[in-house]
């Protein structure tokens, strides 16, 4: 299952998240992934661990388990390197032991004082508060993103985490139109106008915390997840599948690409398992009816400012 980008690239519906896999554990987690039939793999600089997953690949494509092209890789650049969008390619590039990217996203709509090209600290300053860059402006960045289209270093650029105003100016300064905004979005964060926004200007929204952070938000941020709510529950129980496989499957009928983060060999399998069943538009919309709003990822935990306010 593929989603065709605007620039005639595919990208696979369903990828898989590497973010916090502990460093010692992705190998064999990619190599199980890999058999298990995903293509798609969703990195960040700020993940620190694409020296890791580089060193997987590596292998992957030497053992014959996968070749390059049958991959779907996505990196993104930090708040810090915001002026160094070159350098910082590269960085992320060397560490994955790639030549190219398919997919290079801004990672967040904001320019943050720069610590060095693949540190990507979040510098606070006395206060506590962000060191937020005022002499780079977003149009600026995403210029330095499309001559990494033209270089052939990238073949697709986009945002993530960007809202309809941001978006929309994208749009209006872009050259190359950004391919992909990817965003927080889950049955109790739907989002539905933003998703509705992107699709009609044919940008592909790819849906990051497709499961609503479950454990890890919630030991981070305190959020909820929707994995526990009855109406899924009942759902999962009508389609004789698990909670989870009837969010992803929500997810890819509305039109989105998602990328569930799973460190458990059992997960990886069952998140992929999402194509043998399709939900009812009654189910569709009952989903629709439980949206609470509710943004699991709070950076504003560690940034001390809420960027979303």
């Amino acid at each position: 299952m593929a989603i065709t980008l605007n620039n005639g690239f595919k990208m696979p519906l369903i990828g898989l998240g590497v973010w916090r896999m502990d460093g010692k554990d992705i190998k064999t987690l990619l190599f199980s992934a890999i058999k298990l039939g995903y293509r798609h793999f969703d990195c960040a600089a700020d993940y620190k661990n694409e020296a890791e997953v580089g060193e997987a690949l590596a292998e992957a494509f030497q053992t014959g388990l996968v070749k390059r092209e049958d991959l779907f890789i996505t990196t993104k650049l930090w708040n810090s390197d915001h002026g160094h969008v070159l350098e910082a390619c590269k960085d992320s590039l060397k560490k994955l032991q790639l030549d190219y990217l398919d997919l290079y996203l801004v990672h967040f709509p904001i320019a943050t004082r720069h610590t060095g090209v693949g540190t990507t600290d979040s510098a606070l300053g006395d206060d506590g508060v962000l060191d937020i860059d005022t002499t780079i402006s977003l149009e600026s960045t995403w210029h330095a993103m499309e001559d990494l289209v033209s270089m052939g270093l990238v073949q697709s650029i986009g945002i993530s985490n960007y809202d309809i105003f941001l978006t929309r100016d994208c749009l209006a300064y872009s050259k190359v139109k950004p391919a992909v905004n990817q965003i927080e979005t889950h049955p109790y964060f739907q989002r539905d106008s933003l998703v509705k926004f992107c699709q009609k200007h044919g940008i592909c929204v790819t849906a990051h915390t497709p499961l609503g952070g479950a454990t890890a938000n919630t030991e981070w941020f305190g959020s909820v997840s929707c994995l526990d709510d009855p109406i899924l529950k009942g759902l999962a129980e009508k389609y004789k599948k698990t909670v989870a496989q009837i969010v992803l499957r929500w997810g890819i009928q509305r039109n989105t690409v998602v990328i569930p983060k799973s460190s458990k060999l059992e997960r990886l399998e069952e998140n992929i398992k999402v194509s043998d069943f399709e939900l009812t538009k009654e189910d569709m919309d009952l989903i629709k009816s439980i949206d609470r709003s509710h943004r699991t990822n709070q950076p504003a935990v560690f940034w001390g400012v809420d960027m979303y306010a």
